[in-house]
């Protein structure tokens, strides 16, 4: 296969949010932890952000990731992919340009299966980044790797639907401005299995929808949260409901491919921001009369980091183009390829930066920390490696039958 080239116009993208980044949100992280700390909420929303946005709008650098020209530049899969690398680079990157999950995932569904009244009364503010939705789909009771599995009753009652059911892990569902949930459940638990399920949308603040918690990550209380709900007879009209009865399944993976393919590429950035600062600290820090970047066990692995990344950026890359050239079904096994190669490339990364760093590095005065938190969450998000490994050895071995 050919290695697919960026165009002009995703080389201009990448000059003028690198620039962003320079000179707005890498001296802001410092402002953002500040405001942060000083509010002593750990899901509180800080000024620093908003200022962020307004400066990208004007810069044109919003909405990037979606591929639909009437709400964003309309850039391919391919053109996206080094623009989310440089977002993943920071925490705060991604919101800066209104490109953060959940959203991301949440207005692509809204655009697709979503009613014109859907698109005005919650696309629009998300696309405008006024508001924050979150993706209720895990469930506590059930191993929600499987899909099939959901329990969350969707109960037919007139014109309406009666929601119940507990569901956890609602990324976004702590946030200051989460206004709306996009929620799946079972409307025919009788039905074939991949038409059993369904995906409404329901505004946050509904009779019967309780945030019971937030579920801290490794000790974390992520800003957006992760939020345990409960729904205890949310009655949602029937106007609500996404594309159709039993369409939920279909939903969710079309609207899980472009997820964990825009995860994979910030998962990049993180990399790449961790082998930076390794080679700064290496470079700086002198033990037993010399530099650690001396040292030859230090050299391995900066030389496996810079290879470890170039692979997995270069598979990433080859799936973009699979998906914006024969689609994101012909192009399943290598999204959860890059899925499990990611997440677990970055945290070799990131543990040899902590490493360098020393006591320093597992501490919150540099990003190593919760960066790593993080990717070791991604190994479970949007489906567990295991079920993954278990796709792609299906696809492998059925080729070879």
């Amino acid at each position: 296969m050919t290695i697919p080239s960026f165009s002009k116009r995703s080389e201009s993208y990448c000059t003028d949010l690198a620039a962003f980044m320079s000179e707005r949100v890498y001296p802001a992280e410092t402002v953002y932890r500040e405001q942060m700390s000083d509010s002593g909420d750990p899901h509180f929303h800080p000024p620093i952000l908003d200022e962020l946005k307004r400066d990208a709008k004007s810069r044109g650098l919003w909405n990037l990731f979606i591929p639909h020209q009437q709400w964003g530049p309309g850039l391919s899969n391919l053109e996206y992919a080094p623009l989310a690398e440089i977002l993943g680079r920071s925490e705060i990157g991604p919101e800066a340009c209104n490109c953060n999950a959940p959203d991301t995932g949440n207005m692509e569904v809204l655009a697709l299966y979503g009613s014109d009244e859907h698109k005005q009364r919650w696309l629009k503010p998300l696309l405008a980044g006024e508001i924050r939705s979150a993706f209720a789909m895990t469930e506590p009771a059930v191993a929600s790797s499987d899909a099939m599995n959901i329990e969350m009753s969707m109960r037919r009652d007139g014109d309406d639907y009666l929601l119940s059911g507990r569901k956890w892990f609602a990324s976004n569902g702590m946030h200051k401005n989460c206004k709306v949930l996009i929620v799946m459940g079972k409307t025919d638990p009788d039905g074939p299995p991949h038409r059993q399920q369904s995906m409404m949308v329901v505004p946050i603040d509904s009779p019967g929808v309780t945030v019971l918690r937030n579920l801290p990550v490794f000790g974390y209380h992520d800003r957006e949260g992760h939020a345990e709900i409960v729904f205890n007879d949310v009655r949602v009209p029937s106007a609500d409901i996404l594309s159709g009865e039993g369409d939920g399944f279909e939903i969710a993976q079309a609207r899980l491919g472009p997820g964990r393919i825009h995860h994979c590429m910030r998962t990049i950035g993180i990399a790449e921001r961790a082998l930076e600062l390794m080679c700064k600290r290496a470079n700086e820090r002198v033990t037993f009369g010399g530099p650690l970047a001396s040292r030859g066990n230090i050299q391995d692995w900066v030389a496996e980091s810079r290879m470890e990344i170039e692979m997995v950026r270069l598979l990433t890359l080859k799936t973009a183009h699979m998906m914006d050239t024969l689609g994101s079904r012909a192009a399943r096994t290598e999204i959860s390829a890059i899925k499990v190669a990611a997440p677990a490339m970055a945290l070799k990364v990131v543990d040899r930066a902590i490493q360098v760093f020393g006591g320093a590095g597992v501490t919150d005065d540099f990003p190593l920390a919760r960066a790593y938190a993080h990717l070791r969450t991604l190994r479970l998000a949007d489906g567990p490696d295991e079920v993954h490994k278990r796709s792609i050895a299906r696809h492998e071995l059925a080729r070879h039958a």
